[in-house]
């Protein structure tokens, strides 16, 4: 499990807008909270990934970062709706 303030340093950069609902749902549901986790794992990975030259040519890092893009779009899929959920 991604430590509190880890979990604030990537909310600020990926969706400031969003914080505090971000929190709710990390709380309120597995499949946001698995999906915010998942993604911050391949983030770190391909940090790794780009500090080390050797594994670089070795691993497709594109691929890896389409992945973690996916789970990005499906986590703002997840925030729009439970967005309009809460002003209905």
């Amino acid at each position: 499990m991604m430590k509190t303030r880890d979990c604030n340093k990537k909310m600020k950069y990926m969706f400031p807008e969003y914080r505090d609902l971000i929190v709710q749902l990390r709380d309120e549901n597995p499949y946001f909270a698995r999906i915010f986790e998942e993604h911050d794992a391949l983030d770190r990975q391909i940090a790794q990934l780009e500090l080390d030259p050797v594994h670089h040519i070795n691993t497709d890092i594109e691929a890896i970062k389409r992945k973690k893009l996916k789970l990005k779009d499906e986590m703002y899929r997840l925030l729009k709706s439970s967005e309009s959920d809460s002003l209905n």
